[in-house]
């Protein structure tokens, strides 16, 4: 199941799981949002949150780059 399809099935819109740690591009390695996305997340409507979910899982889904 998708972080989007998970969390608003379960009318839950907080991709939060508890594993807050940023990566050099700012974004969370436990929900894949960016930092921006999280700061204000409460204040959010729920169609900009929705928007932020699909981008979480785009973050998810694509391939890690090495360097």
């Amino acid at each position: 199941m998708t972080i989007t399809s998970n969390i608003i099935n379960n009318k839950e819109l907080s991709p939060c799981v508890r594993n807050c740690c940023l990566d050099g591009n700012d974004v969370c390695v436990g929900c894949y949002r960016h930092l921006s996305e999280i700061v204000g997340w409460r204040d959010k409507s729920e169609s900009q949150k929705k928007a932020i979910l699909v981008c979480c899982e785009q973050r998810k889904n694509k391939p890690l780059i090495s360097k």
